[in-house]
């Protein structure tokens, strides 16, 4: 089951008032820091009169890529506690950024690390999770005298087909389910004349 990842599927906000000061919560899905970019620098643009848009995210399947950012905000009291709700639900491709509208009345350090982590964990509440299945790409080619036995795998559960080219040679790519590339590998493998790009 370690190829299984949950995120979610669709944006969500949340709003949090506390003294006075407004947390706007947002939770994208995303898959490269690309897009974090442009949800952020979109956000900054749109909430320019805001005091402070913090924000954590965390990609890929395993879990490794993520960064938080307090904007602004004391060390630690903003940044720290969406990432520590995103983790806390287990997600991963996610983005979830806070804007701060301040209230006049100072909140302390730990009113500030309660108030994000209680708009980031609204937002992300708000959004349908889902486990997706960790996908890898296979590659290869094969003579067009064996296309029917190629096409009963690559039409097989959890795999998709990419990229297809026929010809007297012809190629394929497949996007498979993690835990069942071995197994479409060493089928794919029996047929004759089928070689996999490296």
């Amino acid at each position: 089951m370690t190829d299984i990842y949950r995120t979610i599927t669709l944006p969500s906000e949340a709003t949090v008032t506390e003294k006075r000061s407004r947390f706007l919560a947002f939770a994208y899905p995303v898959s490269t820091v690309d897009e974090v970019k442009e949800h952020l620098a979109w956000l900054q643009k749109k909430y320019f009169d805001a005091r402070h848009v913090c924000w954590a995210y965390m990609l890929g399947p395993k879990r490794t890529e993520f960064r938080a950012n307090d904007n602004g905000e004391p060390s630690g009291t903003a940044g720290k506690p969406i990432l520590g709700q995103i983790n806390s639900l287990e997600l991963t491709d996610v983005l979830v950024a806070v804007v701060r509208y301040f209230g006049g009345i100072k909140l302390g350090t730990s009113g500030l690390i309660v108030a994000y982590r209680q708009a980031a964990r609204e937002a992300l509440e708000a959004a349908e999770i889902v486990e997706r299945h960790e996908m890898r790409l296979v590659s290869f080619t094969y003579p067009y005298m064996v296309m029917n036995d190629v096409m009963k795998l690559a039409h097989g559960d959890g795999c998709e087909t990419v990229a297809s080219d026929f010809d007297n040679v012809c190629s394929m790519t497949i996007r498979v389910e993690a835990d069942r590339e071995s197994l479409l590998r060493s089928r794919l493998a029996d047929i004759d004349g089928l070689q996999f790009d490296m």
